[in-house]
C-alpha cells in the first residue's frame, strides 16, 4: 500500500472502473483521479478517492449541465446497485500490469463488499468476545448531545413533555384530557367519552387482539397496506416489524409514518440503522454526499415524529407470553441475549462449520439451523433463502422489494399470510458461496 507503483496502478483501475460505471457517459467524459489516499486500519485499507471528469468535446453549457446531472444520476445508481464494484473489479481483471495474485486480492475484496445489505465483514464469535458489552461492538445509536440540536429538543424543535399526550397540550396530542381540572374542556365534558373508550376496549378484548410480525418492507407501502387488509388488521392488534422498513422500495417515508401512526413496534434493521446514522451525521453538520445516498435522503425527509420512532427501535424484542423473540437478522446460539453482538443481530445470515458468523449467504449453513430455542425466533433480512421454517426459527423476508412477496406471521396461532409484490422495485443480486 506504500508502493508508488501500486498506488498508480490502483489509480488507473479506479479511473477505468468509474468511467465504465457511467456507461455511455464515458464516451463523453474520462474520469481522472485527482487525489488518492490509502489509510490502513485494523488489517484493512480504506480508499478515499477524489476524481474529476474531463471531456475533449466542445459542448454547449446547457447540454453540459444536463450531461453532468445524468452522470451524477448514473454514479448514484452504480454505487447503490453494486455496479461500481463490478466495474472496478472488471477493470482490475483487464489491467495488464498487475500480477495475478494482486488482481485476485483486489477482485475478492470488491466482490466480498458487493452485498445488497451493505455489510462488509466476517465475524468470529469466541470466548474472548462473547461476553463483551454492546458498546465494545458499535457506536451508541443515540447521541445525548442530539437533544440540544436534533428533532427532540433545541430552540427550533418541538418540546416534548408528559402533557403532549393530551389534545390542546401545545404539540398536537392524541387524547383528550379528562383530568378533573380539564374536564370542562373535554368532549361532552367527559360524560360520553370515557364510556366510548371503555366500549372500544371491551370490543378489542372480545376479539382477542393478535400480534402480527411482518418481514422486510423496504418502502413497499402498497403491499404493506394489502397485507394488513388480508390479515384483517383491526385496532387492538399489535404490528411488529422485523426491520428494514426503509430503502430500495418506492415510498420509505410513508411506511415509517404508517408504522408510527398505527402504534406499531419493531426491531432495528441494518438499513434503518444507516438512516439513524445519517441523521446523526446531518445533526453534526455533515453535508449532502456528492454521490447520492438513499439513506441520507430518507434521514433528511423524515418528520421529527417519524425520526423519534426510528430512534426507538431496539436490537431485539422478547415476549415470554408468546415464547418468541423478534430480531432483524439473527442470534448466535449459546450466547445470552444481553451479550449478543448488535451488529450481528442486524446483519448475520450464516454460521460456518468452523464457527465463523458472517453476513454472506452460504446455502447450506443458515444460522437458524443451530438455534436450539426454547424461544422461537422470528426474523427477516435473508431474502435469498426466502421463507425459512425451522423448529425454533421462522424467517419472513420473502423479497417483496425484489418482486417476491411480503409475508406476515400472525401470533399466537403462527398463521402465515403473504401478498405478491406489484413489481420488481430493486434488482436482486448476490454472490453465492
Amino acid at each position: 500500500q506504500n508502493d508508488d507503483g501500486a498506488s498508480k496502478a490502483l489509480s488507473r483501475i479506479l479511473s477505468k472502473g468509474i468511467s465504465d460505471a457511467i456507461s455511455e457517459k464515458s464516451l463523453v467524459f474520462d474520469a481522472r483521479i485527482t487525489d488518492l489516499k490509502l489509510t490502513p486500519n485494523f488489517g484493512k485499507t480504506y480508499v478515499s478517492v477524489q476524481f474529476s471528469l474531463h471531456s475533449n468535446m466542445n459542448l454547449k453549457i446547457s447540454f453540459m449541465k444536463k450531461l453532468v446531472k445524468d452522470v451524477n444520476h448514473s454514479l448514484s445508481r452504480a454505487v447503490d446497485s453494486g455496479g461500481m464494484a463490478l466495474s472496478i473489479a472488471n477493470a482490475a481483471e483487464m489491467d495488464k500490469t498487475l500480477s495475478r495474485r494482486i488482481k485476485e486480492e483486489i477482485i475478492a475484496d470488491l466482490l466480498h463488499d458487493f452485498d445488497d445489505e451493505e455489510v462488509e465483514e466476517y465475524y468470529e464469535v469466541d470466548s474472548d468476545n462473547a461476553e463483551k458489552p454492546f458498546s465494545d461492538y458499535c457506536e451508541p445509536f443515540f447521541d445525548p448531545d442530539m437533544e440540544k440540536t436534533g428533532p427532540f429538543g433545541g430552540p427550533n424543535a418541538a418540546k416534548y413533555s408528559v402533557d403532549d399526550l393530551f389534545l390542546g397540550g401545545g404539540n398536537g396530542g392524541v387524547f383528550a384530557d379528562y383530568s378533573e381540572k380539564s374536564i370542562d374542556s373535554a368532549p361532552f365534558k367527559g360524560q360520553v367519552g370515557l364510556r366510548m373508550v371503555d366500549a372500544a376496549v371491551e370490543r378489542a378484548k372480545a376479539r382477542h387482539p393478535r400480534v402480527i410480525a411482518i418481514g422486510d418492507v423496504h418502502g413497499c407501502i402498497d403491499e404493506l397496506q394489502s397485507l394488513l387488509r388480508l390479515c384483517d388488521y383491526r385496532p387492538g392488534d399489535l404490528i411488529v416489524f422485523l426491520g428494514d422498513l426503509v430503502s430500495k422500495g418506492p415510498d420509505s417515508l410513508s411506511v415509517v409514518q404508517m408504522a408510527r401512526e398505527i402504534g406499531a413496534i419493531g426491531v432495528r434493521g441494518n438499513h434503518d440503522f444507516e438512516v439513524v446514522r445519517w441523521h446523526q451525521a446531518i445533526m453534526a453538520g455533515a453535508e449532502q454526499p456528492i454521490i447520492g445516498s438513499e439513506h441520507f435522503h430518507i434521514a433528511s425527509a423524515l418528520s421529527n415524529a417519524d425520526l423519534k420512532w426510528m430512534y426507538s427501535l431496539p436490537w431485539f424484542i422478547s415476549s415470554k407470553e408468546l415464547g418468541a423473540l423478534f430480531v432483524h437478522a439473527g442470534f448466535v446460539s449459546g450466547i445470552k441475549l444481553a451479550k449478543q453482538n448488535p451488529r450481528l443481530m442486524m446483519n448475520m445470515r450464516s454460521i460456518l462449520p468452523d464457527g465463523t458468523v458472517t453476513s454472506k449467504f452460504f446455502k447450506n449453513w443458515p444460522w437458524a439451523r443451530l438455534w436450539d430455542g426454547p424461544q422461537t425466533v422470528l426474523f427477516g433480512h435473508d431474502a435469498d433463502r426466502g421463507l425459512q421454517q425451522y423448529e425454533h426459527g421462522l424467517g419472513l423476508d420473502t423479497g417483496c422489494v425484489y418482486g417476491g412477496q411480503l409475508t406476515a406471521c400472525i401470533l399466537p396461532e403462527k398463521r402465515l399470510v403473504s401478498v405478491s409484490a406489484k413489481r420488481e422495485y430493486y434488482q436482486f443480486r448476490r454472490k453465492h458461496y
